[in-house]
């Protein structure tokens, strides 16, 4: 049985907030990643401790949005059954991103040095990469259930 129209309206309203913005915070990240770091190695490793904290309190409500007892992917289940897996594969990317976003913020706890800028640029760039295929195959999965289009948050 589909949740009723109300209900879904109001629900994709409130993802469609939610998810631009983990998209603004995304931009956030990549932007503080991509400024200049020599000689400035402690700022910019504050950018980008400040940017990865917004992502992660973003994927933190992502994830009780999705996963809670009356969130996204219940009422998904509760229309289709059929897309069980789907939602299992995106509710099993959660831990791992959320454990990439933790260490991360560990890693760029004030001060950063130099020579962990590399590093840091690196594995900042690669979870950058899984939030975007995360979100956009949650825009499917969406799409799939609802035959609704939630956007890209852009």
């Amino acid at each position: 049985m589909e949740p009723s129209t109300d209900v879904r309206t109001a629900d994709l309203s409130e993802l469609r907030r939610r998810r631009a913005e983990l998209r603004e915070s995304i931009d956030t990240l990549e932007h503080a990643l991509a400024a200049p770091a020599s000689g400035r190695a402690v700022v910019w490793g504050e950018r980008v401790h400040d940017a990865l904290a917004e992502i992660a309190d973003d994927f933190r409500d992502h994830i009780e949005v999705t996963e809670g007892p009356d969130g996204l992917h219940q009422s998904i289940l509760s229309g289709d059954l059929r897309l069980a897996n789907a939602v299992a594969a995106l509710a099993g990317e959660h831990a791992p991103i959320a454990a990439d976003l933790a260490d991360l913020l560990t890693v760029t706890e004030p001060p950063v040095m130099p020579s962990d800028v590399d590093a840091v640029r690196e594995r900042a760039t690669g979870l950058l990469l899984r939030l975007v295929r995360h979100r956009q195959r949650g825009a499917d999965l969406i799409y799939e259930a609802y035959e609704t289009d939630i956007g890209g948050g852009d």
